[in-house]
């Protein structure tokens, strides 16, 4: 514990072997953020449109619209309340509270939250579906590394829910 009567002892920083030297513009350069560590997270805000394809190496919350693909293996994609999705996407994780219009394929888990939607077919190891979310296509359970019996890439065909009966 540092005492006010005591003289503070200065002490070095560790350095970090991914952290490159300061270049002569002031600004520094992390080769950590570069590779897409664990943690970093993109955002594509409410104002913002995009058209093509996004990829990359880090995870990407979405709050304005995309029309598209996504490649993110690897990352999660959140498509946030106020977003509007009209693509395929491709991910480790996908959590939905917007809305999306097209396939999903996630290595490990799709989870669509109460006020979300998806319409499309889901490829994904885990599904969670929350009570008031809405989800309309065929799923297709895949446990992690397996590859498609027919060794194609296809999805399943959508299928229709069976109208509930009604109670009197």
């Amino acid at each position: 514990m540092w005492k006010p009567n005591q003289p503070a002892t200065p002490s070095t920083p560790p350095t970090d072997p991914a952290r490159s030297a300061t270049p002569a513009g002031g600004a520094s350069f992390d080769a950590r953020s570069a590779a897409g560590a664990p943690g970093d997270q993109a955002t594509i805000g409410k104002s913002l449109v995009v058209k093509g394809e996004i990829s990359g190496a880090e995870s990407l919350y979405i709050d304005g619209k995309v029309e598209g693909s996504i490649n993110l293996p690897g990352n999660r994609v959140t498509v946030g309340r106020n977003g509007q999705v009209a693509a395929t996407i491709l991910a480790r994780e996908i959590v939905v509270l917007g809305k999306i219009r097209g396939n999903c394929q996630a290595t490990d888990r799709v989870d669509i939250r109460a006020e979300g939607s998806l319409t499309g077919d889901v490829i994904a190891a885990r599904i969670s579906i929350e009570d008031g979310a809405f989800f309309k296509g065929g799923i297709d359970i895949r446990k992690p590394g397996a590859e498609p019996k027919n060794g194609s890439t296809a999805t399943p065909a959508t299928t229709t829910p069976e109208p509930a009966p009604a109670e009197a």
